[in-house]
């Protein structure tokens, strides 16, 4: 083990002087060799738990995680702070998996990202086996829980690991959301004895849980948006909706954009990037819009159309306030939200007939025969394959999540975000190439814009290469496919399509099995967990962050005092009085200003009750009582 501390390791590669809470406890755990569960809500900072006792310890940590694009990140993330990863997942090429499995041999990467279909693959946990593996994380950990709202069936294989591993090799779970439930089976699944738990309470004492019931969500929405400041996201369910209620809200003066899975890489980190940088206020989003998202001055999260679950709204109303000042999450809600979220259970569990009709169609259409597809992975355009078959998106979408949780394929809903390269001749044969001059400034600007092609493949950009040279895109990719047609690099474009893995054979439909537990019992989870969105969404005499925190299994939750709940419903008669004070002067302040006052300082006439004041100011913008511009306040 390496001689540093935790601290130590901390402040070389991070510049933190301290940790967040929690963190410390469950790295002193992991590092004592204990199986050890975290449980830190979002933004709460898992990744540290497990890579600093990456860096002291002596070996390799292996992280079990389901996004390959979050997997990506980190990996690239760690390369910017002098920390050496690999990843390893079915869309990789066998030269990029080979570089990878060398790095682990040889004890090169102090961590290996892994997705949890890989370990499906006896030759892959052949290679783990002669690997000096020091720890196991398992990421996400609520995917391996049946009762978990994002159950991955893939995740099962994972305790195949520790059948493979040492006794002595500790293993972290970790998750931004479990119940009771939920962390009692992942121990379970997880074959774990003898664990410790650690958790933040999953109280954000800085965030407004604030539930709106009207029928104009339009005029709402906007109303909301009018009446607060800085930078928000809108989620929906749909990707239709996201582009017609960017538009919405720019035509009422407030920039904005949308964001979904069906838009370009090139587009997606634009629009995310005009966001980070404040250029865009608000960002319209599906909940493609979410892992990997961490911007810490968020101030409003409002929820157009309501989530299948309180774990997912916990998740993207957590993206606000990251930076602990007071923010707000807003839920819209209309009478018929109840009766759509009735017919989500019915879209989300298809009838069974219509499940095994979906493989057979989807065989045919990425031409697997029965038998065949074994440890293959297909593109698959999920829109082209609806519309070749007039099938409905949402029941389809469905039946293949169900498929893929009964272990018959493996649905990958993502896109290899960036091309990539890697360099195939040494430096002096450059000279000897015969290239012409578009094909040369190219390979020269990959060159000196990319460092590192030569030992390994590197995320690249078309687009940066192109502007760095002053030439049109496509001109720049002609000169890559040349280049890897002349072996001196090779060329992995970017794609742009989910693709579809088959770990067992096809096999003829009437011989499929749906299993109770993936189906009916998972049926029956859901929409429990529907009815506990209900009551958090359409409650009239209960705290809303109590409502959450309660389903998280807290005991002895409080009331907040700042939820629309507690705002209506503020007890003691000193209370009151202190209201109604303060309403009446912040009326009288702006009768008799001659221009508007800014929030801050209506507030500041308030020094003893700031927070009374702010919340009874934003009230009163909610109901159309003063109109609140940017910092301005002022009467209609």
């Amino acid at each position: 083990m390496c001689a540093l501390s935790p601290h130590d390791i901390l402040r070389q590669y991070w510049g933190y002087d301290d940790f967040r809470p929690a963190q410390l406890d469950i790295i002193k755990s992991v590092l004592d060799g204990h199986d050890t569960i975290g449980l830190l809500p979002t933004g709460g900072g898992k990744s540290l738990t497990f890579q600093v006792p990456a860096m002291i310890f002596d070996g390799l940590t292996l992280v079990v995680t389901p996004l390959i694009s979050l997997m990506k990140d980190q990996v690239d993330n760690l390369y910017d702070h002098g920390i050496k990863a690999v990843y390893f997942h079915s869309g990789q090429t066998r030269r990029e998996q080979k570089l990878s499995l060398d790095r682990c041999r040889l004890g090169i990467s102090k961590l290996a990202y892994v997705s949890p279909e890989k370990l499906r693959q006896q030759s892959f946990l052949e290679e783990i086996r002669q690997w000096h593996i020091s720890a196991l994380v398992v990421d996400e950990a609520h995917c391996i829980s049946q009762w978990g709202y994002d159950f991955r069936p893939s995740y099962l294989n994972i305790k195949e690991l520790r059948h493979i591993l040492p006794d002595s090799v500790p293993v972290l779970a970790l998750t931004a959301s479990a119940t009771p439930t939920v962390v009692a089976d992942i121990a379970e699944k997880l074959e774990m004895h003898s664990h410790r738990v650690f958790s933040r309470s999953f109280v954000r004492d800085n965030i407004s849980y604030i539930v709106r019931h009207n029928e104009h969500k339009d005029e709402m929405l906007l109303r909301v948006l009018a009446n607060t400041s800085g930078s928000s996201i809108v989620y929906v369910r749909s990707r239709l909706r996201t582009r017609e209620l960017a538009e919405l809200i720019k035509a009422a003066g407030i920039s904005a954009d949308f964001y979904h899975a069906g838009l370009s890489p090139e587009e997606k980190s634009q629009r995310q990037d005009m966001w980070k940088t404040d250029k865009t206020r608000v960002i319209v989003a599906t909940n493609a819009f979410g892992m990997g998202i961490d911007k810490p001055d968020v101030r409003v999260v409002v929820h157009y159309d309501l989530p299948s679950s309180i774990e997912e709204y916990y998740q993207e109303a957590g993206r606000a306030g990251r930076d602990g000042r007071h923010s707000y999450a807003v839920v819209l809600c209309a009478k018929n939200d109840k009766a759509l979220l009735t017919r989500r259970l019915a879209d989300s569990f298809p009838p069974k007939d219509y499940i095994l009709q979906v493989y057979d169609k989807l065989c045919v259409f990425l031409g697997v025969t029965v038998g065949g597809g074994y440890n293959n992975v297909f593109d698959c355009d999920f829109d082209r394959f609806c519309m070749t078959f007039s099938l409905k998106p949402a029941p389809t979408r469905a039946a293949v999540a169900i498929l893929s949780r009964s272990g018959y394929i493996e649905y990958v809903d993502e896109t290899m975000t960036h091309a990539r390269v890697t360099v195939l001749v040494d430096r002096r044969d450059f000279y000897s190439l015969e290239l012409d001059v578009m094909t040369d400034r190219v390979l020269q600007a990959l060159l000196r814009l990319y460092p590192g092609l030569f030992s390994d493949y590197v995320t690249i950009s078309e687009q940066r290469l192109a502007s760095a040279i002053s030439v049109k895109e496509t001109d720049v990719t002609n000169a890559l496919v040349i280049l890897a047609r002349m072996h001196v690099i090779h060329y992995i474009p970017r794609r742009v399509t989910p693709y579809v893995y088959f770990p067992t054979s096809r096999e003829l439909s009437k011989y499929l099995c749906i299993p109770r537990v993936v189906y009916e019992e998972r049926r029956d989870d859901m929409k429990a967990r529907l009815e506990s969105m209900k009551q958090f969404a359409f409650a009239e005499n209960r705290c809303r962050s109590r409502i959450i925190l309660e389903y998280f299994g807290e005991k002895n939750a409080k009331d907040c005092g700042h939820c629309d709940y507690c705002r209506s419903n503020r007890g003691g008669a000193d209370t009151k009085d202190a209201e109604a004070e303060i309403k009446m002067r912040v009326m009288a302040y702006l009768r008799q200003a001659d221009r508007p006052l800014t929030f801050g300082s209506l507030v500041d006439a308030f020094p003893t009750r700031r927070q009374l004041a702010t919340d009874i100011i934003r009230e009163l913008a909610d109901r159309g009582v003063l109109i609140i511009e940017g910092s301005a306040v002022k009467l209609p």
